[in-house]
């Protein structure tokens, strides 16, 4: 359907505030031009200037917000759902760097990105942040594959010249100009769907060298940034060990120009062990964290503090960074987030609230969406990304549940059910 101007008559859910959702049984979403017009509780409300749009009849199907991923890497996706029993660095040196040097193989790198696009144009993805690997042509085999599946994604070559295998290293001569021709390369092929985005791996793999002439290209370009931060207490003791000039882990990107900012649109994933100071200066410099609870629990990283995120007003989205995390569901995300801050009320610092769904919802819409500018929700003014539900599969005796439990439900038990139909800045694709 490429026409962008109609009416969605459904039952809509969206965030009205971090706290609160916003549901209208049989409403009706406008979208003109690929921007929501609204949400509307009947015909009669709707402006004379929407009145001839096409009616879509979604008519007792949950109709929600597109959710956002912040953090995923593609090249994992082969490998999610095993090789769970270690800790970060043993498991990125025995089985992450191992399979993502197989991405050499421009072969290879098409049968498994065709799966992985496949599969996260099914589920309630519209938006995401993904890693790729060090390799230019198959950072491009991505790029292309989501450009043509209509979703919306920021997709990042990584970076990496030291403390990796040299299958998956290169000179830091190389990893620059690299850097350089792919940024070249995908601007003249005109993506209207996927934008190019740094991706340093982390600290450890990229020297003081390669960082500062990182940052001379946000500050050449503007390009968005995204990495890893204080994930798990070994990383943080190496970064201290690589970089003791730096006063804490984010201060060892923030010297190079890579951490946020004016003119820096930056997203960190984890930051489970984030001190006072470094949550501070994420929220000077407008950093966004992509909180991944399903892969902190994998790899016995630990339990960001996530309340203490949004005490804080951090910007906050959820992120399923598989293979750590074994899903493509931001659904479940959305339950495991949810689920890990009780653990951390309960054993960790009980002046700390868990997150309630409502919460929950708004960090994988709205929250997480912002990286994105206007996304996430349905308000006048934001692109139109939205999802339709079907609870078919979902048989109760129930019949007197709010549309609010109806959501609740289907996203603690759906799993990674396919939705029904999804729309992205206007534009449905199936």
């Amino acid at each position: 359907m490429k026409n962008k101007s109609f009416i969605i008559k459904g039952d809509i859910i969206y965030s009205d505030t971090p706290e609160k959702l916003l549901a209208v049984k049989d409403g009706y979403l406008i979208c003109k031009d690929g921007i929501s017009g609204g949400v509307y509780e009947s015909l009669e409300e709707i402006p004379e200037i929407y009145r001839d749009c096409d009616l879509i009849d979604y008519s007792g199907k949950l109709v929600i917000p597109g959710l956002t991923d912040l953090h995923i890497h593609a090249p994992q996706y082969a490998y999610r759902g095993i090789w769970t029993d270690m800790e970060l660095i043993d498991w990125l040196n025995f089985h992450t760097f191992p399979e993502e040097s197989r991405y050499k193989d421009s072969d290879y790198a098409k049968r498994a990105y065709e799966i992985f696009v496949n599969d996260i144009k099914k589920t309630s993805t519209t938006r995401f942040c993904a890693f790729s690997t060090i390799h230019v042509e198959a950072t491009e085999i991505l790029m292309d594959m989501v450009e043509e599946s209509g979703l919306k994604a920021y997709i990042g070559k990584v970076n990496m010249d030291r403390n990796s295998p040299d299958t998956l290293r290169e000179s830091t001569g190389e990893s620059y100009r690299n850097t350089l021709s792919w940024l070249e390369d995908t601007g003249k092929k005109g993506y209207k769907n996927v934008l190019p985005i740094l991706t340093p791996r982390f600290i450890p793999s990229c020297t003081d060298e390669l960082m500062t002439r990182l940052g001379e290209i946000i500050k050449d370009t503007g390009i968005a940034l995204q990495s890893h931060l204080s994930e798990n207490k070994g990383e943080i003791e190496w970064v201290g060990e690589l970089c003791p000039d730096a006063r804490f882990y984010g201060d060892a990107y923030d010297r190079f120009n890579c951490f946020g900012g004016e003119g820096n649109k930056t997203v960190m994933a984890h930051c489970v062990w984030s001190s006072d100071e470094e949550i501070g200066l994420m929220k000077k410099n407008g950093v966004f964290v992509a909180h991944s609870p399903s892969s902190n629990s994998n790899i016995a990283s630990g339990i960001a503090p996530v309340r203490k995120f949004m005490e804080a007003g951090l910007n906050l989205g959820l992120a399923t960074d598989v293979a750590g995390g074994t899903t493509l569901s931001v659904m479940r995300i959305m339950t495991d987030a949810i689920q890990v801050s009780k653990l951390y009320w309960r054993l960790v610092d009980d002046t700390k609230k868990p997150l309630t769904f409502p919460e929950a919802f708004y960090l994988a819409t709205e929250g997480g969406g912002a990286f994105f500018g206007k996304a996430g929700s349905f308000r006048e003014g934001f692109e139109l990304d939205a999802v339709v539900l079907s609870e078919d599969n979902i048989p109760t005796v129930l019949s007197d549940l709010s549309l609010c439990e109806r959501l609740e439900r289907y996203v603690y038990i759906s799993g990674e059910m396919p939705v029904e139909h999804k729309f992205v800045a206007g534009e449905m694709l199936f």
